[in-house]
């Protein structure tokens, strides 16, 4: 056995992982608790390495924002406004279907649409933005909507959450955004984002979704107020929800930025905490074929970094993001296909172009000059792996 895993008190956890046992919550702690990154990392890996082999993902993606006006005031968001904030702004269905047709001029796959609680939009403004987006290319995924905007529209709607999710899904939604999930503790979920729904209440939009044979993701808010115990308490809730439905495609933990809102945060997460929160989330959701790595909150390098610590994924092109910028991210507003393949080739991995479903389009050698398609097309929904 490696000396450096002797040395640091988590080789019986090592040993777990390679018998394909499950972790347990005190060994997740354990984990966070541990100084040694380099060992965590090591166990990572057999996870990622069983699930993923050498294979890095990316997805050709457009973030767009129908408006960030909202009725809710949460105290860590930079993001939502007032109707008599001046920077407030509010996209019409024309507006953004043309952003969406320039986009597929450069060959995205995948839209992805979230938006702050609009105060006066109705329900058939997002059954309408749906269906005509889908005219544009039936091919095209729409992966739009937190669980805390889907009980908006249903509230909107008059209807139960089961229904108007069957509406949505009807106009054109391929998938439900992991967003909003922040910290499920209830006593920090109240100090951070004070009125937004509960874990039960996104716990149970996503189940829902999954029931209807829909796929999402889910997310994790790190690095502001929350305690170790309450990073392993979230992770522990979606493993349970995926143990019930298998509905959750990747988790992407999100790194916190402090700039622009009421918390006394002064920092973002360091390079440290975020490669371990990464690597230990790999390993404790043992029922998750995919970590992303989200170059957005972290940086390209150290999403990068991630690659060796448990993450199979970097996420997409973006195009354009407000959410974390208007928060203080400093990265760029978008990464060129070209600068995700060589990250990806750089960590010696082998570059996957995938869909929202995390299906390979392209499988690229590591070599620029050869590549090899795959016959799976954008929106095919085959639940096609990695491993098959």
């Amino acid at each position: 056995m490696n000396l450096a895993l002797k040395q640091s008190g988590l080789a019986d956890i090592h040993d777990k992982i390679v018998a394909g046992q499950r972790i347990t919550d005190l060994d997740a702690m354990r984990l966070f608790q541990s100084k040694d990154l380099n060992v965590i990392g090591i166990i990572a890996e057999v996870v990622r390495i069983r699930k993923n082999q050498n294979r890095a993902s990316y997805i050709l993606n457009r973030y767009i924002n129908y408006s960030n006006y909202c009725i809710l005031s949460c105290q860590f968001c930079a993001f939502s406004r007032k109707n008599r904030d001046q920077d407030g702004f509010q996209l019409s269905v024309e507006q953004i279907v043309q952003k969406a047709r320039e986009a597929l001029q450069i060959g995205i796959t995948e839209l992805h649409i979230v938006g702050g609680l609009h105060p006066s939009l109705p329900f058939g403004y997002y059954l309408e933005m749906l269906r005509e987006l889908k005219k544009l290319d039936g091919r095209l995924q729409l992966k739009c909507f937190t669980a805390i905007e889907i009980l908006h529209l249903a509230w909107l709607a008059k209807k139960d959450t089961r229904q108007t999710l069957i509406e949505l899904k009807a106009a054109g939604l391929d998938s439900l955004t992991g967003g909003g999930a922040e910290i499920f503790r209830k006593k920090i979920r109240s100090e951070i984002a004070r009125g937004k729904e509960s874990a039960e209440e996104y716990l149970e939009v996503h189940k829902t979704w999954h029931s209807l044979g829909g796929r999402s993701t889910c997310t994790m808010l790190y690095g502001h107020l929350e305690s170790l115990e309450d990073r392993v308490h979230h992770l522990s809730l979606l493993r349970a929800a995926q143990d019930e439905t298998g509905g959750f495609t990747g988790f992407i933990p999100l790194a916190y930025q402090p700039d622009n809102n009421r918390l006394a945060v002064k920092f973002a997460p360091s390079g440290f905490d975020s490669l371990r929160t990464i690597a230990i989330s790999r390993i404790y959701l043992d029922n998750f074929d995919h970590i992303t790595a989200y170059w957005v909150g972290v940086g390209l390098r150290l999403a990068q970094t991630a690659l060796s610590y448990g993450a199979d994924d970097l996420h997409g092109t973006i195009g354009e993001e407000h959410i974390f910028h208007m928060a203080g991210a400093t990265s760029p507003q978008l990464q060129s296909e070209v600068q995700l393949l060589k990250a990806i080739r750089e960590a010696g991995r082998v570059p996957i172009q995938r869909n929202t479903f995390y299906e390979p389009l392209k499988v690229f050698e590591n070599s620029p000059e050869k590549e090899s398609e795959l016959s799976v097309t954008a929106g095919a929904g085959t639940g096609q792996s990695w491993n098959e």
